[in-house]
């Protein structure tokens, strides 16, 4: 039981991550400016709610799963990664982008963007091995 509870939620997180990575971030790349600050401030509003719902759970379960499941510390690990690139990576910037105004953005909001973007990578693609990991043990 704790095995499947812990592939439904880092399912759930690495799908979720997967879209925003591969989905929504090249959508607000091709709008203008102003349409992508909008977007994209809105966005950090959102899932800075959303995404933690997934990941105590996914970090609760998955370490519980590790100590029962020995063969599934990579899944884990790749988890630690990816809350750890969360944690010093796109949270601070998050936190910084959630009080940008769309219309006064900062001058270095497209440095902070991509700064972002190239975290966000790494991070994604955590949570999909993490998931991937542990599915497969």
């Amino acid at each position: 039981m704790l095995a499947a509870a812990c592939v439904v939620v880092l399912g759930l997180l690495a799908g979720e991550e997967l879209i925003v990575r591969w989905g929504v971030q090249p959508a607000l790349a091709a709008l203008d400016d102003r349409a992508h600050l909008q977007a994209r401030i809105a966005l950090v509003r959102r899932l800075k709610v959303v995404v933690p719902i997934l990941i105590v759970p996914a970090a609760i379960l998955t370490s519980a799963h590790v100590v029962t499941s020995p063969g599934s510390w990579p899944g884990g690990v790749a988890l630690l990664a990816f809350v750890l690139l969360s944690a010093f990576g796109t949270v601070p910037i998050n936190i910084r982008i959630n009080d940008w105004d769309a219309d006064h953005p900062p001058p270095d909001w497209r440095r902070v963007v991509h700064r972002w973007t190239v975290i966000d990578v790494f991070r994604s693609s955590a949570a999909v091995l993490a998931f991937v990991l542990v599915v497969a043990v």
